[in-house]
């Protein structure tokens, strides 16, 4: 299947150089972007059933201790729940990893679909970005609680969103937001991102 990311149009494209432009003006304490198009296949099965054969499609093990994610060979597992898993792989890779999964769980009983025109994917790194992170979210985003490796179903600002802790491409944390909630959402990211802003010159903080 032909990758038609080029002509698609990413939830927050209006917004890309306003988060360049203050991820330039935090002077690398706040790195705001988004991460358009990336794969996203949600899988539901029992662990004890074709869970191997999953793992073996995808060439990493599927997580099963709560919030938390693995990752490797391009692709993150994020564990959603006790049978729920959501996939994140490459932009324009979803059709690939829907049929391999699909392949992998056979007639046995499960749930593979392709989920990822539903979310997009903010990426907010640097030295500042736990702090800016917890101006809207009640988790405990202390590196002892929420380290690499972690993931949680939560909520930023009110909105719906999956965090999650990374190393990839940056340091820092992936936030999965509903497309419709983007927009909203890099708002606030912005407005909140404010507060690490240099000084004007001369003012006194």
């Amino acid at each position: 299947m032909a990758d038609t990311t080029t002509t698609r149009r990413s939830p927050l494209a209006h917004a890309a150089q306003r988060l360049a432009a203050a991820t330039h003006d935090c002077d690398g304490a706040l790195i705001l972007a988004e991460l358009p198009f990336l794969a996203q296949v949600n899988v539901r099965l029992d662990p004890k059933g074709p869970a191997d054969a999953v793992e073996l499609a995808l060439g990493i093990p599927l997580p099963l201790t709560p919030n938390t994610s693995v990752r490797g060979g391009g692709l993150t597992a994020l564990w959603l729940g006790p049978e729920e898993w959501l996939i994140v792989g490459p932009a324009g890779t979803q059709a690939d990893l829907e049929a391999r999964l699909r392949s992998a769980v056979g007639e046995q009983h499960a749930a593979v679909t392709d989920v990822s025109a539903q979310r997009t994917t903010l990426l907010v790194a640097g030295d500042r970005a736990r702090d800016l992170l917890a101006h809207g979210c009640s988790l405990d985003l202390h590196p002892r609680a929420f380290g690499p490796g972690r993931c949680a179903q939560t909520t930023l600002a009110r909105a719906q969103v999956v965090l999650v802790a990374s190393e990839e491409p940056e340091p820092g944390f992936w936030v999965l937001v509903r497309s419709s909630f983007a927009g909203y959402l890099a708002e606030w990211l912005l407005d909140a991102a404010t507060e690490y802003l240099p000084a004007p010159a001369g003012e006194i903080t």
